[in-house]
């Protein structure tokens, strides 16, 4: 049986192809680079050297809870920029938080709607100030709580978004 051995690349819709290219290629420092000849708009960028983002142009509704996640090299210059930017949304999935690894977590939205988690990996330099701020973070350590009571699926103390690297 075949086996998958890497995501080469995620493509998100988007309703404004020039506005999306430029969030993320202005504040998510990606690379573009140039995309097949479609005749549908695409840009194509390099997240690093064998994973790519593509946005395409189309008329679809983004996902509510759906996202793809980044992480970033200085996720605390990251979550002032977005904070600045006011698009930090807390509504799908929570707050900005430390899960249990040490990984840090927010989620933001792109131009067009899409969910994008940004992490930072256990170990990044966090100001824990920042958590102070009850309507965007939250305060204890943790991950997102549903209320659904429903925990189907192989699940762990030690569960990790870095394959076991922990703080």
């Amino acid at each position: 049986m075949p086996r998958a051995t890497e995501i080469n690349h995620i493509t998100l819709i988007v309703d404004r192809l020039e506005e999306a290219a430029a969030f993320y290629e202005k504040e998510l420092g990606l690379e573009p680079l140039p995309a097949y000849k479609f005749d549908y708009p695409a840009s194509f960028f390099k997240i690093n050297e064998t994973q790519q983002l593509h946005v395409t142009e189309w008329p679809d509704k983004p996902s509510y809870r759906g996202h793809v996640c980044l992480r970033v090299d200085d996720w605390q210059a990251a979550f002032e920029r977005f904070r600045k930017l006011g698009i930090i949304d807390v509504t799908p999935w929570g707050k900005v938080r430390e899960l249990p690894d040490g990984t840090f977590q927010m989620f933001i939205r792109d131009p067009s709607g899409n969910l994008v988690e940004i992490s930072g990996a256990p170990g990044s330099k966090v100001d824990r100030s920042i958590f102070t701020d009850d309507e965007l973070c939250q305060p204890s350590v943790g991950a997102y709580v549903s209320e659904r009571n429903d925990a189907r699926g192989l699940q762990s103390e030690d569960a990790s978004l870095y394959h076991g690297k922990k703080k």
